[in-house]
């Protein structure tokens, strides 16, 4: 049980912090540098600290020497008294649930209209959305691919369905007809918007094949010459192969007088047709060297802005189709262009130019052609729902200026662009984001999409929005939202909580926040019910977690917002300890390289302590020292105190702990053994967090170790005899010769078997030799030895015996003994 101590001992902008915004977001404006703020709260002006106490967990793989002279201090800790939990950062606000709230780059919540699922469809994408004037909108879609008409009601009709793999494009056009291309067959089609019955790829009009226009693309699409075997397969399924490479059309726009102009990919080019005669001249309008043509849109003087794919172009088209390259972004794909009402030309831009990200994509059909088609590195994204790593970059292009990068996100793909009065609108793809950002730098995050990729974007009118995603296919629309609530991220105290007053930003007003509580993790768990705060003070009951909420009112903004709280104190708790004699930390003079280190490490639950003479791999390196003991341990404790240790000892049979040392900060201790009789004992580590409460509220946990023995005195060895075996006989063909030696002694130690003995004679060579009856398993080993006459040599005389005996904690004990031998004739 713990113990007391009883000594003291509309649309939101937000500019970003740099360096909170380096994994996500990374831009180079002048207000975002001005907010780079090093982690300093608003609030008030105080420093931040972490809500959640950090415990690390080290493992370490220290050089023999090092490891034996290097141990961590005990590290610093900001857990002891109340603690500040802020949200100021939009990585922070990201981890919140908002609804009908825009988190901007500053770090302020504002209101922002809602973004509600209008439909479900049954394909994977939808990669185009085209808007009447009364607000249906036409969907263009893959997998499978159809064109679905959705009412203002938000049911759904199948207009047109095609064997293709997908409706890349939809457009409506000055006629009043509906315009739709499909991939790979690279075609256009003329739909009427307003039929009853679904129109399939031989009812509808094809006013546009890229596949049968002349010069460069007809050259590539002719089939190659049938061989011979080919000609004798005369009613085989050859006869009505054709060309089976993949044609793209990625955009589709209309001029100011009714021209229809396409891009299309595998070469990259842009044509022009006038639906209203397609049976007249269809023109290549401009021809690029680029591999795709991906986005259009047109400047206020009549101009085609034109992004490619493959060296990330910006074009600006005349109207005579005269080309010429505005800007070339640093990555390889143009995903979208979009012109402001100031003439402003904003450029997405994904991929990196030194290789394709994803592999080519083989395209085969039933014709003789095959060949490999490399889509854009963002269809192939969306396609695969995998990531791209080097994310996305938006460039501004204004006449008689340099280009400015004025957004980039780390994880995300942006696949649309729309300009408005109120800043850019981008549509990305990884994380279903809407982006409203401004020519300064500053962007919100406006609306979380459920789907993964949002492909699609559509404005009608000033306020109407139309999103379409991938995986799964849906639409959304905006919607009026009477409640603007954000939920923040839970606040995970580590332990159970006492709950303070909320600190706002200065600045922040029109808005209502409300907390509750809980003890497990999930909120709908069990938690307290959501309560307004009383006077600045969080009304909610004390537990280990906690959530705000923010409601918004109208015209209401939001700023930092931190969370004060004070974690009951819970007792430091000593995990496990390890007791190992013979093993010294930091020894004081510097060891020898070549002496034998010990590596100590807590054994799991079947292991005994794990002590190797082997060089160390673990962290712990000791060196080996019988004069020494080494005790090791580790503890934690769950408020992040500071904690320090005191080491008590206890002999066998004996009641009282004495202590051996107090106040240590590390996890492990060495003391002589000489400090101790020899026998058995036990260590307790007592843990406190004194250091950081006050004496009335610290608190203690301790441990006690296995027992352990303590034997420094070395074995005696009594009762020496030697000499030569009277009954024995010459044996030698050659004189002189000598008899046979036979020795007795006692080897005795009080705390531990005997290990071992051994013998020496004439200063020669150690021989081991064992007890009388073989076995060493007593305090007290007789030991009857008889050396071989073979062994003196023949040397009659005056020779030396030296024995020694070990005990089981390697002390040693030796005595010595000199014995007469005599010389006989030779056998004969």
């Amino acid at each position: 049980m713990p113990t007391r101590a009883r000594t003291a001992s509309p649309w939101l902008r937000q500019s970003g912090d740099p360096r909170a915004h380096q994994a996500r977001y990374r831009t180079d404006t002048p207000a975002q540098a001005d907010a780079a703020a090093a982690n300093f709260s608003r609030l008030n002006g105080r420093m931040l600290e972490d809500a959640r106490t950090t415990r690390l967990r080290f493992a370490f793989t220290f050089p023999a020497l090092v490891a034996a002279l290097t141990f961590l201090p005990a590290q610093p800790s900001r857990a002891q008294g109340t603690h500040l939990w802020s949200q100021s950062r939009l990585d922070e606000f990201e981890k919140g649930t908002p609804q009908g709230v825009a988190l901007s780059s500053d770090g302020h919540l504002r209101e922002a209209p809602l973004l509600k699922e209008a439909l479900t469809t049954p394909s994977t994408f939808v990669w185009s959305i085209a808007v009447d004037k009364n607000g249906t909108a036409f969907l263009g879609t893959g997998s499978p691919a159809t064109v679905q008409r959705v009412g203002k009601d938000g049911k759904a009709f199948t207009l047109f369905e095609t064997r293709d793999l997908t409706v890349q494009s939809v457009r409506l056009g000055p006629d009043g007809a509906l315009y739709a291309s499909t991939v790979p067959s690279g075609k256009v089609y003329k739909l009427n918007p307003t039929a009853t019955e679904k129109q399939d790829d031989s009812s509808a009009t094809v006013i546009f094949d890229v596949g049968k226009q002349g010069g460069e693309n007809a050259e590539e699409s002719k089939p190659e010459k049938k061989s011979d075997a080919d000609k004798d397969e005369k009613d085989g399924p050859d006869k009505s192969r054709k060309d089976a490479r993949s044609h793209f059309i990625w955009d589709l726009t209309f001029d100011s007088s009714g021209k229809l102009y396409i891009a299309t990919g595998g070469p990259g080019a842009v044509y022009r047709v006038d639906p209203v005669n397609p049976s007249g001249t269809t023109e290549r309008f401009f021809k690029s060297d680029e591999q795709h043509i991906r986005s259009l849109a047109w400047d206020a003087r009549g101009n085609l802005i034109a992004g490619s794919d493959g060296s990330g172009l910006v074009y600006r088209i005349s109207p005579q189709g005269k080309g010429y390259v505005l800007f070339e972004a640093p990555r390889r794909e143009i995903t979208s262009v979009a012109v402001s009402a100031t003439g402003t030309i904003y450029a997405a831009s994904v991929g990196d130019k030194s290789r394709n990200p994803l592999p080519p994509l083989p395209v085969q059909g039933t014709g003789v052609v095959t060949f490999t088609v490399v889509p854009p590195g963002s269809l192939q994204v969306a396609n695969q729902s995998i990531s791209a790593p080097e994310g996305t970059e938006i460039y501004a292009l204004q006449e008689g200026q340099a280009p400015r990068k004025i957004w980039s996100g780390k994880d995300e793909v942006v696949y649309a662009l729309a300009s408005r009065s109120d800043g850019l609108l981008a549509l990305t793809g990884n994380r279903g984001r809407v982006f409203r950002i401004e020519d300064d730098g500053t962007y919100s995050d406006v609306a979380h999409l459920e789907a993964q990729q949002g492909l699609s974007l559509a404005i009608q009118g000033k306020s109407d929005v139309f999103v379409g995603t991938g995986n799964t296919g849906k639409l959304y629309t905006v919607g009026s939202q009477e409640k603007h609530e954000y939920a923040s991220d839970v606040l995970d105290a580590g332990a159970y909580a006492r709950f303070g007053r909320i600190e706002v930003q200065p600045g922040s007003n029109g808005y209502e926040i409300l907390t509750r509580s809980g003890n497990v993790e999930q909120p709908v768990r069990g938690w307290s019910d959501w309560e307004p705060l009383k006077d600045g003070q969080i009304a909610s009951p004390s537990g280990r977690f906690l959530q705000w909420k923010a409601i918004l009112r109208q015209g209401g903004v939001l700023g930092a917002v931190g969370v004060n709280y004070l974690p009951v104190n819970s007792a430091p708790v000593v995990d496990d300890i390890i007791v190992v004699p013979g093993a010294r930390l930091n020894p004081q003079n510097q060891p020898n390289p070549q002496q034998q280190t010990i590596t100590i490490n807590f054994p799991s639950p079947s292991q005994t302590p794990a002590i190797s003479f082997e060089p160390p791999s673990i962290p712990i390196t000791a060196m080996k020292d019988k004069a020494g003991i080494t005790v090791r341990w580790a503890a934690h404790d769950d408020n992040g105190d500071d904690v320090t240790f005191s080491l008590y000892v206890r002999g066998d049979n004996e009641n009282v702990w004495r202590l051996l040392k107090d106040g240590i900060t590390e996890k492990a201790y060495s003391f002589d053994a000489s400090l101790l009789p020899d026998g058995g004992y036990q260590v307790k580590v007592v843990a406190s967090d004194a250091p950081s409460h006050t004496p009335g509220e610290a608190l203690t946990g301790f441990k006690e170790s296995d027992r352990f023995e303590v034997d420094t005195t070395p074995p005696v060895v009594t009762n020496l005899k030697a000499s030569e075996e009277a009954s024995a006989a010459a044996t030698c063909a050659q004189a002189p010769c000598g008899k046979p030696v036979v020795f007795t002694f006692d080897a005795e130690d009080l705390g531990s078997p005997i290990a071992r003995a051994e013998y020496s004679l004439d200063a020669g060579q150690w021989q081991y030799i064992e007890p009388v009856g073989g076995l060493s398993d007593s305090k007290r080993e007789h030991y009857e030895v008889h050396i071989p006459a073979s062994a003196l040599n023949g040397k009659p005389g005056e020779h030396l015996l030296t024995v020694r005996a070990y005990d089981r904690h390697e002390n040693v004990g030796l005595a010595k003994t000199e014995f007469q031998t005599t010389s006989s004739p030779a056998a004969k």
